[in-house]
């Protein structure tokens, strides 16, 4: 039987389909020449269950850091621990407003076809997080977003919940490797607000979380370190946002700010769906950071004008030799 690399190399030739198996040999050749990845991820791709390829990518080693929005950092959990309770909506183009508000009184949020269920979810893991936060807090220790998170998962107090098999959890994968992680914008998630409810009420303080500061300090030493041994870092980018913008404008800073030697991003990929016009970031072609000094002339660029839920898990196949 056919592996998957296969029939792509052998049926993906023209158009989106030809760039997914450039990009894919491109992030290959990276590797391969002893350069290290990050691997942002925007828009819904946790509760999409990317976790069962990226998983298996983080455990081969095929990426060495992640940054992602506060949503997919606790929708991963969240599929972990309630996905028998999740409900899909294939015909949600059809549904009224009223039935929209149904979904809402039945404790179920709606990302596009998928449901989250409120109380078996978020709630199931609040008293949980709120433990770490707290016992932090007490011992006058503050750590990051994902780092509270990695400790309640490797824990092991979660695994009475599970309803997935634990290894299609990313999370996990990357809790276990202790893959470092950059969450930019944090607060705007759901646990990022139960955080600032909390200190709303004089339960938590601020200085208990780390914030995007800390974030983008910690990612500048950690590329320095990283970048010194001239083998480079790539850039591979599903959907936009801040989970790119963020981590991406590191470089820059480095340069113009601290007017440090720095080197520019090693190779960039980038899937969206969005369309290429009216000053977006997601939609932005990779030439575009040239100009920003993100990107270099010769750097290895590639644009897949795709649907990622579709395409990353392709391109992680065509990595793993699937």
């Amino acid at each position: 039987m056919a592996s998957i690399k296969s029939f792509m190399l052998e049926n993906f030739k023209h158009f989106n389909s030809a760039a997914l198996v450039d990009a894919a040999q491109g992030y290959e050749a990276h590797l391969a020449k002893g350069g290290k990845m990050m691997i942002t991820l925007a828009g819904a791709m946790s509760t999409a269950e990317l976790g069962k390829t990226l998983a298996q990518m983080i455990r081969a080693d095929k990426v060495q850091i992640i940054s992602c929005t506060g949503a997919n950092l606790e929708e991963d959990l969240m599929n972990l621990v309630a996905h028998n309770s999740y409900e899909r909506v294939p015909n949600y183009r059809d549904l009224t407003a009223e039935d929209e508000y149904k979904l809402l009184e039945r404790g179920l949020n709606r990302v596009t076809d998928t449901c989250i269920p409120e109380e078996e979810a978020f709630r199931k893991l609040q008293k949980h997080i709120y433990a770490k936060w707290d016992a932090a807090q007490k011992a006058g220790k503050n750590f990051f977003p994902h780092e509270y998170m990695y400790q309640m998962l490797l824990s092991g107090e979660l695994e009475q919940y599970y309803e997935i098999d634990p290894k299609n959890s990313w999370m996990l994968a990357a809790a276990e490797k202790n893959i470092p992680i950059v969450v930019p914008g944090w607060e705007d998630s759901t646990m990022g607000n139960i955080f600032a409810s909390y200190c709303l009420t004089g339960e938590l303080e601020s200085r208990t979380m780390k914030s995007g500061i800390d974030y983008m300090v910690w990612l500048a030493n950690w590329y320095t370190e990283n970048t010194k041994d001239g083998l480079g870092i790539g850039f591979f980018q599903i959907g936009g946002g801040i989970a790119g913008d963020f981590p991406i404008c590191v470089v820059p800073m480095l340069q113009q700010d601290l007017e440090r030697d720095t080197p520019l991003w090693g190779y960039f990929c980038q899937i969206s769906d969005s369309t290429t016009s009216y000053g977006s970031y997601s939609g932005a072609v990779p030439n575009e950071k040239i100009t920003w000094g993100k990107l270099a002339a010769e750097t290895p660029k590639f644009i897949v004008e795709s649907d990622a839920t579709i395409v990353a898990p392709l391109i992680f196949a065509y990595i793993l030799d699937l």
